[in-house]
């Protein structure tokens, strides 16, 4: 065994060096790997580095003998069921050789939990081409949320974007039905959140800035069309990304989403509506992995479609998606 010079290719830009480790050597443990890094056994561009580091293309990236992996045992080929991989599939609202889109719809959870048998996680060998890597998810819906999900189809272009979502380059837009019109009919919700409880139960509520267990969350908001004052529709933009922040901020403006599971109690739910969740992220702008930027929007859930036209809100078309 002898030292080995890596070089980081296009594809695993801005991945963690743990990570990109347990791509090239998955049998070397996290402990095992951390402690290279602290006797500066692995290096990047013959400096010390983190297990935490973070890749550029074309570094070099130094590797100590390793040890031999023991040969597993051929695991079992993981076959979706067709129809799982029919509903995936038509999901899809757009797709190239970097990223996938999907219009999630409401009731279905991007991954597993506690009493979920069906997600969208354990559907993604639906997208699979050949041997090409399984897709990845970029960033989560609630079970509840219809709209758009981001996937990428490599490690490489899931870092790449999973930076994008971190430093706030991706705009995300919202539509909500909400019970009741907010005064004003625009302006940033600036109110900051804190979880109660813990596992399945717990809930987000707003809490005082002196909490010191509560976490700044901003929202951008604007009222597109309202029935009187009893329903609006509403464009929401996060400026954070807190857990069910445009539920909370929503119900903190004393207008909380129709049909809303969770909070604003038994204001959110109105005989003559569907008692589901009227919240749809409309849109993703985002700079795409390859240069310039996806601009991508999708449908309305037939639940949220059918409020519209009872309360006469006109949502015209649907842009088709656009790469500039």
């Amino acid at each position: 065994m002898s030292v080995a010079m890596l070089t980081v290719s296009e594809d695993e830009a801005d991945i963690r060096l743990d990570r990109y480790f347990r791509r090239h050597y998955p049998h070397v443990t996290q402990g095992a790997l951390q402690k290279l890094c602290r006797t500066g056994q692995i290096r990047v561009d013959g400096r010390r580095v983190e297990a935490g580091t973070r890749l550029e293309p074309g570094q070099s990236v130094r590797v100590p003998p390793m040890p031999v992996a023991t040969k597993p045992a051929p695991a079992a080929a993981r076959v979706l069921d067709d129809r799982l991989a029919r509903e995936i599939r038509k999901m899809v609202v757009y797709s190239d050789p970097q990223v996938i889109v999907l219009n999630k719809p409401s009731g279905l959870a991007t991954q597993g939990g506690p009493g979920i048998t069906q997600h969208i996680d354990m559907m993604l060998d639906g997208l699979r081409e050949g041997d090409a890597p399984r897709p990845r998810l970029v960033h989560r819906l609630d079970k509840d949320t219809s709209g758009l999900l981001l996937l990428a189809r490599t490690p490489g272009v899931a870092a790449k974007l999973s930076a994008a979502f971190r430093g706030r380059d991706v705009k995300k837009t919202y539509w909500a039905v909400t019970v009741g019109r907010p005064d004003p009919l625009s302006g940033e919700i600036d109110q900051p959140l804190a979880r109660l409880g813990a596992g399945p139960g717990a809930i987000i509520v707003a809490a005082d800035r002196n909490d010191e267990d509560a976490q700044s969350a901003r929202t951008d908001y604007e009222v597109l069309d309202s029935a009187g004052r009893k329903f609006s529709w509403l464009r929401l933009s996060p400026l954070t990304g807190r857990t069910h922040q445009l539920r909370v901020h929503c119900e903190s403006l004393g207008t909380p989403i129709l049909g809303d599971p969770k909070y604003g109690a038994d204001k959110a739910h109105v005989d003559g509506f569907a008692d589901r969740l009227h919240l749809h992220a409309r849109s993703l702008l985002l700079p795409h992995p390859a240069g310039g930027q996806l601009e991508v929007s999708a449908n309305l859930p037939p639940h949220m479609r059918e409020t519209f036209r009872a309360l006469g809100f006109t949502a015209g078309s649907t842009p088709a998606p656009r790469r500039r």
